[in-house]
């Protein structure tokens, strides 16, 4: 026999395809043990009547198959978590954008009722010549919870809670 009819009858040319059937038993046997031991290869091998190294081979490419399969579910699903993050993340920015709007406007209103109260205390003290007291708004809430607050004597300007409890707390119709 020369060298090329060898090759066509020695064990590793002369592997069959397996049919229907016999896959459907590998992968009845995968989904119950993903590796393979030695005495479920003879008894597989022996079953299905092949080479026990065709199953080991079967298995082999199977797991690979299998894991590469599992790569991408786990990469999908990081995907999914990925875009669902930043489409939270586009959220929250524009919720912090609106929010610093909001503290700058706050801010505004602060300095302008702050001003106009220095101006007309200053104006009130000097044609009165007495120390002026007045609330700065309404609340019903007590004026231990910052319900309410008052420019002192010694001219104290609104703190910045007070302001956000004015603003929150009454409308303007309700300042005095």
């Amino acid at each position: 026999m020369d060298f090329q009819s060898q090759k066509l009858y020695s064990p590793k040319f002369n592997k069959k395809r397996l049919n229907q059937e016999q896959v459907r038993l590998l992968e009845r046997s995968f989904s119950a043990n993903k590796k393979l031991e030695p005495e479920l290869k003879h008894h597989l091998a022996n079953q299905l009547g092949v080479p026990p190294r065709q199953v080991a081979i079967w298995y082999q490419n199977k797991r690979a198959r299998w894991k590469t399969q599992n790569l991408e579910l786990d990469y999908n699903t990081l995907q999914v978590k990925l875009d669902n993050a930043l489409s939270e993340n586009r959220r929250l920015d524009k919720d912090v954008k609106y929010l610093q709007e909001e503290l700058r406007k706050a801010q505004e209103m602060m300095f302008a009722m702050n001003s106009s109260q220095r101006d007309y205390y200053h104006h009130h003290q000097q044609q009165n010549h007495q120390p002026l007291n007045f609330v700065s708004c309404k609340s019903t809430g007590s004026s231990e919870e910052g319900g309410s607050s008052s420019f002192h004597e010694d001219h104290e300007m609104l703190q910045i809670d007070e302001l956000y409890a004015c603003l929150i707390g009454a409308d303007k119709s309700t300042w005095s």
